[in-house]
Parts: C-alpha cells; structure tokens; sequence
C-alpha cells in the first residue's frame, strides 16, 4: 500500500481513494457471469406470489420488494453539492426488513427453502414457490435451522424471511448490534446468539455450528452468491426509476452510485448488476468509516491473501454499526478489483450531520450507516482525487448532467427514542461548525 495512503488512514482523516486497477466492464474478468443477474431477476418474479401471501406489506406491489427513487434537491444544495441532479434510493425504507438486506436475505431463505422442499418430496419438482405456504411444508421446515452471523440488518432480514417459511432461526450478533435489533428479533421468533467480540468472530462461530450439524443452513455473507445476486437484480428496479423519468445513462450523461459497505455483498451485488446495465456509464463507489474501512485496505493494498483494518493500525470502532466490519468479503472483493471506481471514507461525527440534514431537508428517516452515502457527490466533486477521476474519464464536462444516486440502506425501523436521539447529536454537530471532509485537495 501507498505509504501516503497510510499515513492518511492512520489518521483517521475522511479520503477518497481511486481504485488504479478499474478497466472496461466487458473486460473485467470476474468469478461471476452476467447472465447470473438476469437469473436472479427471474427468480425475484417467481418468488413474487409467495412472497406476497407471506408478507401482507408487499400487497400492493404484488410480492416485489422495491424502493422508492427520490429526488433530493434541496438536501443536495444544503450539502453543498453543486451541478446535476441528486437522488437517494430508498431501501432505507425497503419492506420487510427496513433496509438493504432485504434484497438479499428475504432472496436466499425463500431460495433455500424452494430447493429443500424439492429435495425432501414435500412438493414435485415443478412446483411454483407458491407451494412453500402448505402447511405440511411449514411443518417440516421446523425442524430445520437457517444461521447466519450479522452486526443487526442482515440477520433482521434473514431471522424476518426464515421465520415467514416455519423455519428455526439463529442469528449470532457481535457486541456491537443495536438492543433493538435484538429486541425486533426476538419478538419475531428468533433466537438470537450474541458474542462479546466484532463481526468476524459473529460470523465465525455461526459457520462452525452450521458445519457440525447437517440441519443448520448457514447464509453465508461472506462468500454466498446467492445473496450477492439477491442484490444485483435492483440495478434492473433503478434503471426503470430512470427511463420512467426520462433520465438519459451514456457517456455526457453519467451516473454515479453511493454504496455504504460492510462485509461488501449488498454495494457489491448492487454495483455489478448496475454495471452490466450500463455498463462503463456507471460509475460506483464504496462508502466506509474512517475507522472501519475494510474494501478499501483490501483493494488498495493489491495482495491476494485478506488484509483487514487491524493490520493497518484502525480499531475497527464507529458508530455505522451495520458497517463495523474489519474484514471485507474475499469474494466480493475479487469481483470488484477491476470493476469498481474508489472508495471514500467518512467520519462519525458528519454521519449523524447528515442524518439531520436528510431529515430537516428530505424528510428521510435514516440510521447513521445509510446517512454515509449523502457525503459521496461532495467527495467526488470537490476532492483533488475526485477531480482525477473526473478528468482521467473524460467526464470533467458533463458534471451539469450527471446523475448522482446515494443509496440508503437502513433507517425507518430504528425506534423513535434512538432517532431523536440521532437527531439531537447531529443537530448538535452542525451547531459546532462545518464538516471536515469538505478538502480540495490532498494534504502535502
């Protein structure tokens, strides 16, 4: 790694970083194929009729879990964030498990529990997943077990969907999960095992199980497709938004994506399909704290073996709790090395600013991890890196006509107790002055 990078990640100091491995998107050569997006596209409207008898908030769509694509001006000019037009894709509001891991979670356990039904002769082989609602079928899956280790919103949207099918669920949680999270999972029905240790050891422990008895299905973050391409088939959800609206993706008309990151799987499921959609037009990057910045050591440092936060002096402690994480996926990390645009950082203190900022702007009602995606536009517009970037693409022109979308991942479930709370530290914040990250260049 760069030692300049080092440095300015050891200072704990907001940065982005611009990935030099990116190349063109047919030739990026990747463990994954692109007909494996239009699969999961597929799937999601097999799924869609069960999913709709299981979940009485998906009537109105007809199974489908989607969110809305919501126009941001005025929180775009509060922020400072110049030319073009701005967006937050809603799956903080997403349904069934109020964020973006419903996209995956919900996608795998319904997927599970169609292959196991045929595996066990509960339903013929050409049943619709319609078929899962029986209750014989509920009856049998209580004797099964479906795991999975989460820092809160993957193991809601895993624990919710299990549950929904008959299943035993277990989530193993780290030290850092919010109590509510705990709490909303037990009142569903879910055990829930929690370490007094990070992620990692959450995630460890819950693979571990799952290998000594043939009964626990164990969905894996770390290195499951299944969840990977659960996430991939929103790009084909944003692109609709898009063309519904008349707004043009080619090479003067640029769109950029915010992802906020943990272990990568949803940022980087939903990066990949973007990109097959549009290809070198689609410009992603991660968002992680300053603190936890997993991807981005991983990817910056150009080794093959894993390289996580400790390694590089960072405690792995931020209030993004669903973005604690020190160790990237490997897996997302081998698809994104030749696919994705950089990475930015961000400080504790402005994800509770801009928290306030969403609410008294957008009247959005985010958790301080999806909040990271609203610093993006400013970090790529007004950074020496972001600058770079720009130039080296030939996009320094079409700034005025390119479309930024930050993509929120979780928030109207946080009880309202916790989110005035959130809202009275970030009020506070901006009381205190301007945030930080807003650098032109990089530091000498």
């Amino acid at each position: 790694m760069d030692e300049t990078l080092l440095q300015r990640l050891q200072a704990v100091e907001p940065l982005m970083w611009i990935n030099p491995e990116l190349g063109p998107t047919t030739a990026a050569q990747v463990p994954v194929r692109p007909d494996q997006v239009t699969e999961a596209e597929a799937n999601w409207r097999a799924l869609a009729p069960l999913l709709q008898q299981c979940f009485a908030e998906l009537e109105d769509s007809g199974g489908m879990i989607a969110s809305d694509l919501i126009e941001v001006a005025d929180l775009a000019m509060a922020m400072g964030q110049g030319a073009g037009r701005f967006f937050v894709k809603g799956d903080h509001a997403l349904p069934v498990a109020g964020s973006v891991k419903a996209r995956g979670g919900v996608y795998e356990v319904f997927l599970h529990g169609l292959s196991l039904a045929r595996q066990l002769g509960l339903i013929a082989p050409d049943a619709p997943p319609a078929a899962l609602a029986a209750g014989k079928v509920r009856d049998r899956f209580g004797s099964c077990t479906v795991a999975v280790g989460s820092t809160g919103n993957l193991g809601l949207s895993v624990g919710i969907a299990a549950r929904a099918l008959g299943f035993r669920a277990v989530v193993h949680m780290s030290a850092d999960a919010k109590p509510w999270k705990v709490e909303r999972l037990r009142r569903h029905g879910v055990e829930v095992v929690q370490h007094q240790a990070d992620y990692g050891t959450a995630v460890a422990s819950a693979r571990q199980q799952a290998e000594a008895d043939p009964s626990i299905y164990f969905v894996d973050d770390e290195r499951s497709e299944l969840l990977f391409f659960g996430y991939s088939a929103a790009a084909a959800e944003l692109s609709g938004q898009l063309l519904e609206r008349n707004i043009p993706v080619d090479a003067e008309n640029p769109l950029f994506l915010y992802l906020p990151c943990g272990i990568g799987g949803a940022p980087g499921g939903v990066a990949y399909g973007l990109k097959q959609v549009f290809g070198d037009h689609a410009h992603c990057f991660f968002v992680e704290p300053a603190q936890s910045p997993c991807a981005l050591v991983q990817l910056a440092s150009g080794l093959k073996q894993a390289v996580n936060v400790y390694d590089v002096g960072l405690t792995n402690k931020t209030e993004a709790d669903g973005m604690a994480v020190a160790e990237v996926s490997q897996f997302v990390a081998q698809v994104m090395q030749p696919m994705l645009s950089g990475v930015y950082t961000v400080a504790d203190d402005d994800l509770f600013r801009w928290l306030a900022l969403a609410q008294d702007h957008a009247g959005l009602q985010l958790e301080p991890s999806a909040a990271a995606c609203l610093g993006g536009p400013q970090m790529l517009l007004s950074t020496a890196e972001g600058q770079g970037y720009l130039a080296q693409h030939g996009l320094a022109a079409s700034t005025d006509q390119a479309t930024h979308v930050m993509w929120a991942t979780g928030g109207s479930l946080v009880p309202d107790e916790e989110y005035q709370s959130f809202l009275q530290k970030g009020r506070a914040l901006q009381d205190l002055g301007s945030p930080g990250w807003r650098q032109t260049a990089a530091p000498e």
